[in-house]
């Protein structure tokens, strides 16, 4: 069981989302974004990478682009129906293809119903506070800036969020996956890489441990350097 961290936007909840606690079990669809589309880029402690073939997944109101990664994730590529993109939004990437991608992976409730979701179990909630940095010399508006930003782990996701805090990054635990973060779970409680099955490193533990753990994770090493 893999473990993956999931942005969850603080719109998206407002709306029409169900608040959720730590080990709770959840079904979300899951979209990949680059890093530097969302909140003013820079998060470079909390990217995911996933690698393998591009897929079309049929659905009522079209085909689903998604990429069926190697560590067993399955996640949408973009929020609508490849039928009703434009050229440039799909880009050069057609079925079939192989990526790696390194980004973000976040919960979107208001795209195509078709997008898969994914199950998992709530192991750590943290809230995501973003500044505003100045759009232009003199300017009396902001944009969110990357170095403006904070993040404060939490039990329970809430309903409705302060201006400055713009969601939730909740690590979910995803069965049949795994994933760089748990690697380095797994290397912080002294457990060895080889023969340990993924998802031993929670295993037993009571829900607010992980999350403790989580939390001093700022930086996801990969084995040989790198982000995770």
């Amino acid at each position: 069981m893999g473990l993956w961290h999931v942005f969850y936007a603080d719109w998206q909840m407002e709306c029409c989302g169900t608040p959720f606690s730590l080990g709770d079990e959840v079904s979300w669809p899951l979209l990949f974004q680059p890093a530097d589309d969302l909140l003013g880029g820079g998060r470079h402690d909390r990217l995911t990478e996933i690698a393998g073939p591009v897929e079309d997944v049929p659905g009522d109101g079209g085909a689903v682009r998604v990429l069926r990664a190697e560590s067993g994730l399955v996640v949408a590529l973009h929020t609508y129906p490849v039928e009703v993109l434009a050229e440039e939004e799909l880009g050069d990437v057609v079925p079939g293809d192989r990526l790696r991608l390194t980004g973000l992976l976040t919960a979107e409730f208001h795209g195509d119903p078709d997008l898969p979701e994914t199950r998992g179990r709530v192991r750590a909630i943290q809230v995501l506070r973003q500044g505003l940095a100045e759009a232009a010399p003199g300017s009396r508006t902001g944009e969110p800036g990357a170095g403006e930003r904070s993040l404060r782990s939490v039990r329970e996701c809430p309903k409705w969020f302060a201006e400055a805090d713009k969601g939730v990054l909740v690590t979910l635990e995803v069965p049949g996956t795994d994933s760089w973060l748990s690697h380095a779970v797994r290397e912080a409680r002294g457990l060895p890489h080889d023969g340990t099955t993924p998802g031993t490193e929670v295993t037993g533990l009571p829900p607010a441990a992980p999350a403790d753990l989580l939390e001093t994770l700022s930086t996801v090493p990969r084995p040989g350097g790198g982000a995770g």
